[in-house]
């Protein structure tokens, strides 16, 4: 309608600019972080944590300027950064970012071991300067349980040893003592690297000796290795190496330990892959929990760049940002790119159509870990670990109720039963076996009477159950299988991406069901399987396997859920928990 000046409503408001105005000093303060560094998109993600890092939150202004300095619209970064958990937006009207950030990991382990009420004590005693949040698995089940106050640990926490790192502004991550340059190449390290470079290693005698070991991609999927090589190989130059190490599954730690340990077995494997299938560049994705582990990776590959190994390979590493969907290939490549961590639709497959649409190759860290001992022992030597007719070692990541939790380094195929009396010390005093995960929270939940089975690929699944990346969560007695399920679906629910309708609403519906004592088992197991028909990735396709086992295994639990006492209740809106 007109509104006495000769213009219609809408075209009045044109008077003043479209959304939030630009301003200079917010302009002034990104130019200033971002320095000479380059306006791409595939850097976003790197900016926005440089913005949080500095100011503690990203403000509406700093958005804006950025998405100026960038040459984005401002929906394609606000969409980014209000889609990773670790990214706090702060809005204009709120007041100061918090000076401290602590989270509280309510991850399956550390909730067994006291998280509830850590979190509760933090909660009522937090400064007003502190803000302290629930987190999803950190990464670190061996030291159960964990908080994070900025970007340094406090393991096997207390309220104490919190507050007294609080006070003392301890926020910066602790350098683990790892084997640097100068001891791994005393050790022999990197003469694979010169001479696979100079020609007296041929790359098909290298892939055969691969293929000979049966090495499988231990992220989870267990593709082999070889073969994805050769596929790989086989596409248009230019190539791509991507390295995953966002591993977000609960319970799984064994890629932490490798890059905080050993990186530069890591970072050889990284080579030999590359050279063997032509990358011309390599990026490694690596968990925003595991702040030493990306500080370590940065200086030791300087010390690549200096000392002439990467002979023009670009080498780049590349921060998560908090979204466990990463760790699914297609959806890491998305985040690499700067974008939303969305898994994409297969086919095509990475290997043919991957980062930035050139051909990739994806591999996980213990993936990369094994080549050297491969290429230097032969395949047959790896092949020959295994037990129980299995081929090959695994890293399995123990946690829960056990002496002596931890990355176990054992034969594929052991059983649950000869891991934790031989490599574990066997089970905590006054507990008794009574469930594990053997696959972290996709894997399902396997009760005590199947504690020999063989863990490896292929031997779980007539159970209902897969190994995926060997993440082992051991529960006793004292453990209700119902409560176990429920803090799962929480995780699945908070970490679904909410690309597809199965997964997104799937994982809500499903954990409104589990009330205590009231499981509706037709419906669950209804639901469920439309969650494997019809979700795109992994997540959805896996979410309801520790349901099912509970009902097909645990039945008697349900009557009794929701009475243990170390169960998180699921992170209610508002309650300053992460978005």
């Amino acid at each position: 309608m007109p509104d006495g000046t000769g213009r219609r409503g809408r075209d009045r408001d044109r008077r003043f600019p479209k959304g939030r105005s630009l301003e200079p000093q917010a302009l002034a303060q990104v130019q200033s972080l971002l320095g000479d560094a380059p306006r791409r998109r595939d850097e976003l993600i790197e900016y926005l944590h440089l913005i949080q890092d500095a100011y503690g939150a990203l403000a509406h202004r700093h958005l804006m300027a950025l998405a100026h300095e960038m040459r984005l619209a401002p929906a394609e970064v606000y969409e980014v950064a209000s889609f990773y958990a670790h990214f706090d937006l702060l809005p204009d009207d709120a007041g100061p970012a918090p000076e401290v950030t602590v989270r509280v990991c309510d991850g399956i382990a550390c909730a067994m071991h006291g998280a509830a009420a850590l979190h509760h004590h933090l909660v009522a005693d937090a400064p007003s300067s502190v803000r302290v949040v629930r987190a999803p698995c950190m990464g670190r089940c061996e030291v159960a349980p964990t908080v994070e106050v900025g970007h340094r640990h406090v393991d096997r926490a207390h309220a104490s040893a919190v507050a007294a790192a609080i006070t003392a502004g301890a926020t910066t991550p602790v350098l683990p003592p790892a084997v640097d340059f100068d001891a791994y190449c005393r050790d022999g390290g990197y003469t694979l690297v010169r001479r696979l470079r100079v020609g007296q290693l041929a790359a098909d005698a290298v892939i055969a000796e691969i293929a000979a070991a049966n090495l499988r991609g231990l992220g989870g999927a267990g593709f082999p290795t070889a073969r994805k090589m050769e596929i790989v190989r086989r596409q248009p130059a230019p190539r791509i190496l991507a390295v995953n190490a966002d591993e977000g599954e609960p319970g799984t730690i064994k890629d932490r330990f490798f890059l905080e340990s050993d990186p530069h077995r890591v970072l050889e494997g990284m080579l030999l892959a590359a050279i063997l299938v032509g990358a011309e560049t390599c990026y490694i994705y690596v968990r925003d929990e595991y702040p030493a582990a990306i500080a370590l990776l940065r200086r030791e590959i300087e010390r690549l760049r200096t000392s002439g190994l990467l002979e023009g390979l670009a080498v780049a590493v590349r921060r998560g940002a908090g979204a466990y969907i990463c760790g699914e290939e297609s959806a890491m490549l998305e985040s690499l790119e700067g974008k939303r961590g969305l898994p994409r639709h297969k086919p095509p497959y990475p290997a043919e159509v991957g980062l930035f649409g050139r051909p990739t190759l994806t591999h996980n860290v213990e993936t990369l870990y094994w080549l050297r001992a491969i290429v230097e022992r032969g395949g047959a030597w790896f092949a020959d670990q295994g037990r129980n007719g299995r081929q090959g070692l695994r890293s399995f990541s123990v946690s829960g109720r056990v002496r002596r939790p931890g990355v176990k380094i054992a034969p594929a195929g052991i059983t649950l039963r000869q891991l934790v009396d031989e490599f574990c010390g066997g089970m905590a005093d006054g507990h008794h076996l009574k469930a594990y995960l053997p696959g972290g929270a996709s894997g399902g939940i396997l009760p005590a009477h199947l504690a020999d089975e063989p863990l490896d690929f292929g031997t779980l699944e007539p159970h209902g159950c897969f190994i995926g990346s060997a993440a082992i969560v051991v529960f006793s007695d004292h453990d209700n299988m119902a409560d176990v399920a429920h803090n799962l679906m929480a995780f699945f629910a908070d970490e679904s991406c909410g690309q597809c309708t199965p997964c997104r609403l799937g994982t809500e519906k499903a954990l409104a069901l589990l009330q205590p004592g009231r499981w509706d088992a037709p419906l669950l197991h209804d639901l469920g399987q439309v969650m494997r028909d019809a979700s795109i990735c992994g997540l959805g396709q896996a979410a309801p396997n520790p349901v099912d086992c509970v009902l097909k295994y645990f039945p008697e639990d349900v009557a009794c859920a929701g009475q243990s006492r170390w169960g998180l209740a699921p992170r209610p809106d508002g309650e300053g928990d992460h978005p």
